[in-house]
């Protein structure tokens, strides 16, 4: 499978989504550390028409140093899950099982930064997960489908991204 660049778009879009729906996560913990909103906004400018540019790449590495700034276990995953929605304009056109975890990861960090929130709660993440695949457009959805099928893993990362993939599917 083929990615274009209206695909990258498109997944921009909804991973853009799952990092804002998880950001207070991260702002309560550093309300004056703007990185990670600034992320999210720039994988909305590109959704929405922006070219890929030396800027989007800063505000990806700049999500991910947020992450490691923060000091606090729900609000890192909110940060990651800005940074990978930023970096979705980078997405490889030749998709593998392994590009799946960048269509995926917004979502997945977003779900680990609810269960870390609710102390290692399982349903938090659960909910969250609910919540992306709900708020996935069809043709996030029907893009998926055409993507190589992810695999339970071993880790607890890996189990948040396969219940998503498999949601999203469903």
């Amino acid at each position: 499978m083929e990615l274009t660049d209206a695909d990258r778009r498109l997944l921009a879009t909804w991973t853009a989504d799952c990092a804002a729906h998880v950001l207070p996560l991260f702002e309560a913990k550093a309300p004056a550390d703007p990185r990670p909103r600034q992320a999210i906004d720039g994988a909305r400018a590109y959704a929405g028409g922006a070219k890929r540019s030396a800027h989007l790449r800063t505000l990806v590495s700049a999500a991910y140093a947020a992450a490691r700034d923060v000091g606090d276990p729900a609000a890192a995953a909110a940060a990651r899950s800005a940074g990978v929605a930023a970096g979705t304009a980078y997405m490889h056109d030749s998709v593998d099982v392994d590009q799946v975890k960048h269509v995926l990861g917004p979502a997945m960090y977003a779900a680990l930064a609810r269960e870390l929130d609710a102390n290692n709660d399982p349903t938090a993440a659960a909910a969250e997960i609910r919540w992306a695949i709900d708020h996935a457009a069809p043709a996030v959805r029907a893009l998926l489908r055409r993507m190589p099928a992810r695999g339970p893993g071993r880790t607890r990362q890996d189990a948040l991204y396969f219940e998503l993939d498999e949601g999203m599917r469903g």
